[in-house]
């Protein structure tokens, strides 16, 4: 092998180990699914203590597991829809540009 190639699998290998190895572990008595809508409400308790919400949740997911599936999927949909709406409208333009120019194709 090259040396080049060597440096560059040793800097992959140090890139991906380093930050296992330099993060210290969790505490186990922490939550791990805490966010900002906890950091919220306790804020909103610590200011106002006689606040009531307006509406209640609709569907409360079992766990906070799960509650993050749905955030994470809600997101995909998001992005996904996004880069689709992305795509056709590149390319809608690159059909609009050839037609202006009277190509057949883009």
């Amino acid at each position: 092998m090259k040396p080049r190639t060597i440096l560059l699998l040793l800097g992959v290998v140090l890139l991906t180990a380093l930050p296992l190895w330099l993060v210290q572990k969790p505490d186990p008595d922490a939550e791990l699914f805490g966010g900002s809508d906890t950091q919220g409400q306790q804020a909103i308790g610590e200011l106002a203590p006689n606040y009531r919400p307006w509406f209640e949740s609709i569907l409360t997911p079992p766990g906070k597991e799960i509650e993050s599936l749905l955030f994470a999927l809600q997101a995909a949909l998001g992005a996904g829809i996004i880069g689709y709406w992305l795509g056709v409208s590149v390319t809608r333009e690159k059909y609009r540009r050839a037609a202006e120019k009277g190509d057949d194709a883009p």
